[in-house]
Formats: C-alpha cells, sequence, structure tokens
C-alpha cells in the first residue's frame, strides 16, 4: 500500500489567542497551540475515506448483528404473548404490561454506567459481560412458571441491555465524521426494524413446533433465540476493535493515519483524560434535557410499537399465527424508509427537518387507529406509521450525539439522553392492557398526542442550538478567537441543525 504520509506543517502567526478551525471538506485542522505558532495536520481526505470504508467493512456488520439480536432478544416477549405466554404462566391484570415496564427501570438507572465504561476500558470487555447476560436471562425466561419469575428475567434482562443501543452510537460517533454519523447510527435502528421482521418470521416457525420434550412453543423461542445470540454474538467479540486506532485490520500507515487523526480533532473530541469537568458539562447542559423531552415523547411510540405490534394487528381481527407474519412486510417497509431519510438527512446535514418529517406519518397512523374500526385501514396505518417511528429515533440519537464533544461529555451527556427517552417504555407498557382490547384507543390517541408534542420539542431544540450558533457567529464579526470555553460550547464548533 501507497505511504500515507500525512503532514504537519509548522506557520508563525501574530495571534494571541488559541484557536482551532477544523475543514472538514478538506481535512486539515489548523490549531494555534502557542501565541507565536500554528500547527496543521493534513491528511488526504481520499486516503482517510479508505480507512474508514474498512470500518465499514469489519465493523458495521458486526454492530448490525449484535444489534439485531439484542433487539430481537427484548421483542420476543410481543410475539410469545399472541400464542400462549400470559395463559400458560398465570398473568392477570395488566402484569403483562408491568413486565414491559419494569424491564426499563434497571435499564434507565444504569445506563450511564454501561457508556462510561466502555470509554473508560473499551467495547470488548464491557460488551462481552453484557452479551452472556442478557443470553442467558433470555434463555431463563423459557423456563419461568409464574409471574414473579418473568418478571425477575426482564428485569435482569433490562440491566445486562442498558446502554447496548447508546454504547453503539457512542462508538460510531468517535469513528466517523458528523457528516456521515446518521447513516451508521441508522444501524441501530435498522437492526430494531429487522428484528422486528425476523422475529415475526421466527416466532411464525417456532409457533408450528407446537409442543416439543414438554415444553410450549413460546418457551422454544426463548430458549432457541437466547442460544443463537450467544453463538453468534460471542464470535463477534474476539473481531471488534477495542479503540478504532488499534484494530486489527489496519495496517501500520492506517493506523499512523488514525491516531493523526485523533490529534487532529482533539480540539472538538478531547485528548481523552479523563476530568469531572465534563461530567459536570454532561450532566448540566440544557441542550441534553430539551432534546430528551423530544425523544421521550416519540419514544412513547417505538416502544409500543415494538413491543406490541403483533397484539395491535391481533386486534384489528386477523388470528393469532397472521399476528406474526403480517409484522414483516411492515418492518420491510420501515426499514426502506429509514434508510432512504437517514442519507438524506446526512447528505443535506439537516437533523430537525428530517424530524418533523417523520413525526406527520406516526401522528397520522395512529389516528386512523382511533378513528376507525376497519381491519383494512389499521393494517395499512400500521405502513404508514413504520416510515416515521424508527427515522424519529435514529435522527434524533444522531442529533445528540454528534452535537457533544468531547468524547467524555458525550459519554455522560448520550446516556443521560437516551434514559430520559427510555422513561418512556415505562408509559409504554400500560398503554395495551388487554381491557382495552381490541382497538386500544387510548394507547393509540396518546402516542398520537406525544408524537405531536415531540415535534413542538424538535422545534425548540432547533431554535435552542440556532441561537448558540448565531453567538459564536457574532462573536468572530466582533473579532474575538475564542469565548473561554471548551468542547461543543467552543467558539469554534458549529452545531448541526
Amino acid at each position: 500500500m501507497e505511504k500515507i504520509n500525512p503532514t504537519i506543517i509548522d506557520e508563525k502567526t501574530s495571534q494571541s489567542h488559541n484557536s482551532s478551525i477544523l475543514d472538514v471538506t478538506t481535512g486539515t485542522m489548523h490549531v494555534t497551540t502557542s501565541p507565536a505558532s500554528t500547527s496543521t495536520i493534513y491528511i488526504d481526505p481520499e486516503k482517510e475515506k479508505s480507512v474508514l470504508k474498512k470500518f465499514d467493512k469489519y465493523v458495521l456488520p458486526q454492530a448490525f448483528l449484535f444489534i439485531l439480536l439484542n433487539y430481537l432478544d427484548r421483542s420476543n416477549l410481543g410475539n410469545a404473548r399472541v400464542f400462549g405466554f400470559e395463559e400458560d404462566i398465570g398473568l392477570t391484570g395488566n402484569q403483562f404490561g408491568n413486565l414491559v415496564t419494569l424491564f426499563f427501570v434497571p435499564y434507565i438507572i444504569t445506563e450511564v454506567f454501561w457508556v462510561t465504561a466502555v470509554k473508560r476500558f473499551g467495547p470488548n470487555y464491557v460488551i462481552t459481560v453484557a452479551l452472556f447476560g442478557w443470553c442467558s436471562v433470555t434463555i431463563a425466561t423459557g423456563f419461568v412458571q409464574n409471574y414473579a419469575q418473568a418478571l425477575a428475567c426482564r428485569m435482569f434482562l433490562g440491566l445486562f441491555e442498558a446502554g447496548v443501543a447508546p454504547a453503539f452510537a457512542f462508538i460510531f460517533s468517535t469513528i466517523y465524521s458528523r457528516e456521515s454519523t446518521a447513516k451508521r447510527i441508522a444501524l441501530i435502528n435498522l437492526a430494531n426494524v429487522t428484528s422486528g421482521a425476523f422475529g415475526g418470521m421466527f416466532a411464525f416457525g417456532i409457533q408450528q413446533m407446537g409442543m416439543r420434550r414438554g415444553l410450549e412453543a413460546w418457551r422454544w423461542l426463548f430458549i432457541i433465540e437466547g442460544s443463537i445470540s450467544l453463538a453468534i454474538c460471542g464470535g463477534c467479540l474476539f473481531s471488534f476493535p477495542n479503540k478504532p486506532e488499534t484494530a486489527w485490520f489496519l495496517n501500520a500507515e492506517e493506523r499512523e493515519l488514525m491516531v493523526l487523526r485523533k490529534q487532529r480533532d482533539a480540539i472538538y473530541n478531547g485528548d481523552d483524560t479523563f476530568d469531572w469537568k465534563w461530567v459536570r458539562a454532561g450532566l448540566t447542559d440544557p441542550f441534553i434535557y430539551l432534546a430528551s423531552i423530544a425523544f421521550f415523547t416519540s419514544s412513547v411510540a417505538i416502544f409500543g410499537y415494538g413491543t406490541f405490534l403483533p397484539t395491535l394487528i391481533k386486534g384489528f381481527g386477523y388470528t393469532s399465527l397472521a399476528a406474526n407474519y403480517l409484522t414483516i412486510p411492515v418492518y420491510f417497509v420501515g426499514a426502506l424508509s429509514l434508510a432512504t431519510q437517514a442519507y438524506w438527512s446526512d447528505r443535506l446535514k439537516q437533523r430537525a427537518l428530517f424530524l418533523l418529517i417523520s413525526a406527520v406519518p406516526v401522528i397520522a397512523a395512529y389516528l386512523i387507529c382511533v378513528g376507525t374500526s376497519s381491519r383494512i385501514a389499521g393494517y395499512i396505518a400500521m405502513f404508514i406509521l413504520v416510515t416515521g417511528v424508527y427515522s424519529f429515533s435514529c435522527l434524533m440519537i444522531t442529533w445528540v450525539a454528534t452535537n457533544l464533544t468531547p468524547d467524555y461529555k458525550r459519554s455522560v451527556g448520550l446516556p443521560i439522553f437516551c434514559s430520559i427517552g427510555n422513561c418512556s417504555g415505562l408509559v409504554a407498557g400500560q398503554l395495551y392492557p388487554k381491557t382495552q382490547g381490541p382497538r386500544y384507543l387510548m394507547g393509540n390517541g396518546l402516542s398520537a398526542g406525544l408524537e405531536a408534542v415531540a415535534a413542538v420539542f424538535v422545534g425548540l431544540t432547533w431554535f435552542m442550538l440556532r441561537r448558540r450558533n448565531a453567538e459564536k457567529e457574532r462573536q468572530r464579526r466582533d473579532g474575538a478567537t475564542e469565548n473561554g470555553k471548551l468542547g461543543d460550547m467552543g467558539l469554534d464548533f458549529m452545531y448541526t441543525l
């Protein structure tokens, strides 16, 4: 391979303040390291792109498979419900909803710690613990006999699955540029969509087994899926790089490029030294909390949809068997919509615009379900809904992940944002009790209303970031070269809107 040979140039300058400017088009970072000198790290954009393609080739497929199986093991409860799970273990009232709701209690509480651990120790070690934990609990769910045992399994599942999605969002944001992160983070939601389609197909096949070796079909669903996840993801752990600059699939020159790339971007991503000021910055930035309200209100729809879609379809008058396989084409449409919107959001460098576009079909679809009892109209509404529900989640995570720097602030702020959003699981789990069937008017109506609230908070978040950018532009016009702030609050960082 041709020598990468990045260039570091020293230039004299009369500036008296530290400053930096990153040209994302040319890949050049100009950094004033002292009052008398400027260092420029230049990396050929084409060679940088070539190296990042290796990460696309070796990292993204593994990440997709890992997250796919993670979501599959989480959402299979909805598939199990439509063929006897509740009756076989004697659930009454809204105990099934409680299983969905209480899953999120340990999930929410521990999310920050998991993602911070990924930053501190690297993904291999942390995700290994999570993997063996969640697979073991999934398999154990196939042997539960009563509500208490099922609840214990769901809460342990929440503990071990906490932070998997935001951890991968964090990993992607440390490898790729802000302008190309949405397409990679879209993998998280694409895996969610695909797990829904695959889960419906897999559940349909398992249901045909009937009872085997004294175990009902829904028990085999948990046992087989947990075993498959353990076998496949366990193999991935040995080939997933712990740090971008030490990835096994890079040669010496490419590793050198990644090290220099890290130095070039240090003004934004930090120098990898822990400091409590970044924890405080992550805890106190109002942007995180304003965006998290939009994420929370929109996530009620996605959590309810992902867990209860078979229940909703059955409520339209379809059989239990049809309720599982009819989810497959719905999720296929969702995957196409997600990929399209993530691509164009990156291409046009627009987040808020596409978030507002995504909210429209979600609101419209839920209102259709409220307004008509037609079986055909209800099923069509699921196709409309899926064109927005997953893309909204993807773009919200991308928006926050790429507007927080350095990495230690992101490792705190991103899981806080996700934890608040995941509190919606506490609400979604209560929206579809059996007493509200078959049309579930309360759940569908609340989901539509909360999605509208989410759109309002997207607008407020956009307004906040726009004001911050405008203030920085004003200061630069007035001749300022710094504003006394660091990270994304610094003068030379411009927020993506």
